[in-house]
């Protein structure tokens, strides 16, 4: 628990560190979003690629266990474009956090944390945007093109440019550990599970029939496995050629069905935004009462948007572009896609779906809620499955299909942070790269085969984890990024050279 009774320090440093960005750079969430737009429209990509003076750059690395200066000529440098960079990052965080993470908010937190869901995410704009520019600031590039980025680079070198080089070589080397442990929960074993029980549930197996639903589990999971091994063996160019299609038509559909249960049932749509603004405010159960619905709302949200985690940096740093802070822009368009889009039109197809009084907010255990009628407890997957049954009879055949490419694509990208860490850590070998996506597939069984309650519970504790060094990094590199982001400015004309 943090200073906050009741609240985690965890918690405090997530919405303290973006509060504090959002004001250092002048509410750039809002701002710059037109700005990103152009940016991933291709609008600047003559300047990114040809106008700008040529820059000498200076690169850290390490030999022998010192760190060293070396000089390179930054040109247009970067393995995707931005949209690929982007869509990448998104299919990183647009994943069943979105639809079952959600339904586990409603369930604990009631129909409330979905405000907090929202404020959290707007807030988040600004923590994505700095963590992706420094991100590409302090990438690495191979002779061959090969990019490798994110929190652990820019700790390690970032740190070392402000005289804190002990403490940038400790975080970053305590990042790489924790973002492989991440990739193995959030990343991968929470995506295979809900995944898995969306299948279950469509083909008719239920969690009581526990010997069938374990290896029906296993089965399904290890044909996840395959379909995922094929894809990330062809590294970061295969897994953006492959984001880059699947994750607009999977986003565009599930929106769609969900504007579409909203107009369906657009009578009940002033009462469920009622529930949500008085369940966020609501003292019925006391300050702690509201704390909780807070909390709830901001844990899921961070579970969803990754802004703090420092993960989708590492996607962003593949890009090709010679300003950083112009990826960084573009990143800050994540939270308000990921979570105050697309959680909130979830939320309002579940909150929609009990506005009748489908399920009891206050009658949960293990993140499942009692339905009314049947008595039977469901949560998660299962109880936004439900919701849109509901209101679309046979949607849950299209749900299922777009619960399937949602798991499979953040899988395939935390595969590519998790290796991006375990490299730091082993070494870039074929043996390396070998053994994690041996053990990556490993754990989608496992997540497969396992209890949700079991899975939310690590997935959370590894997620959260990677908040500590990171977020202690970008605060103390927020100059750096400032500085990146006059430049950006500068070159594109939105801003004068000051003389």
């Amino acid at each position: 628990m943090g200073p906050v009774p009741g609240v985690p320090v965890v918690i405090l440093i997530l919405v303290g560190g973006a509060i504090y960005f959002t004001l250092y750079f002048g509410f750039a969430n809002i701002r710059y979003f037109p700005l990103a737009i152009r940016v991933v429209r291709g609008r600047y990509r003559v300047t990114e690629e040809k106008d700008a003076p040529e820059i000498k750059h200076v690169e850290l690395h390490e030999v022998d266990g010192d760190l060293v200066d070396t000089i390179r000529d930054e040109h247009i440098h970067g393995e995707v474009s931005h949209f690929q960079a982007l869509a990448t990052a998104v299919s990183g965080t647009v994943g069943l956090g979105n639809i079952g993470g959600v339904a586990v908010a409603i369930a604990l937190g009631g129909p409330g944390a979905t405000f907090w869901m929202i404020v959290c995410g707007l807030l988040a704009m600004s923590t994505k945007f700095v963590e992706c520019t420094l991100g590409v600031k302090y990438r690495d590039i191979e002779a061959d093109g090969t990019v490798h980025g994110g929190p652990t680079y820019y700790l390690t070198k970032g740190l070392a440019e402000i005289g804190l080089a002990p403490l940038g070589k400790v975080l970053g080397w305590l990042f790489a550990v924790l973002c492989v442990g991440g990739s193995l929960g959030g990343g991968k074993m929470f995506q295979a599970n809900q995944a898995t029980a969306q299948i279950q549930s469509l083909i008719g197996v239920s969690s009581s029939q526990s010997e069938w639903a374990r290896s029906s589990g296993f089965l399904i999971g290890l044909v996840m496995a395959i379909i995922v091994g094929v894809i990330i063996i062809g590294g970061i160019k295969r897994i953006a050629n492959f984001t880059d299609k699947i994750v607009p038509l999977m986003t565009a559909i599930y929106v769609i069905a969900c504007l579409l249960i909203v107009t369906m049932n657009a009578q009940r749509v002033p009462d469920a935004v009622s529930q949500i603004f008085q369940g966020a405010f609501s003292l019925e159960a006391g300050i702690g009462g509201l704390i909780g619905v807070i909390l709830v709302g901001f844990k899921r949200a961070v579970f969803s948007n990754e802004a703090g985690a420092g993960s989708a940096s590492i996607a962003h740093s593949a890009v090709r572009t010679r300003y950083p802070a112009s990826e960084g822009v573009v990143a800050l368009m994540e939270p308000f896609l990921d979570t105050v889009i697309i959680c909130t039109l979830t939320a309002m197809v579940i909150v929609l779906f009990n506005v009748d009084g489908a399920f009891h907010y206050s009658d949960v255990v293990g993140g499942q809620v009692v339905l009314a009628e049947s008595g039977q407890r469901v949560g998660g997957v299962d109880l936004t499955s439900m919701a849109f049954e509901a209101a679309l009879p046979n949607f849950r055949y299209v749900l299922t299909v777009a619960v399937i490419l949602f798991a499979v694509s953040t899988m395939i990208s935390w595969s590519y942070y998790g290796l991006t860490s375990w490299k730091v850590i082993f070494g870039r070998g074929r043996w390396s790269d070998v053994s994690y996506k041996l053990m990556f597939c490993l754990f989608i069984v496992i997540g497969s085969a396992s209890s949700l309650q079991a899975v939310v519970d690590f997935s959370d504790a590894m997620i959260f984890a990677l908040v500590f060094p990171n977020m202690l990094g970008l605060i103390l590199l927020a100059s750096r990024v400032r500085g990146e982001l006059n430049r950006f400015l500068i070159a594109i004309g939105e801003k004068r050279q000051s003389s």
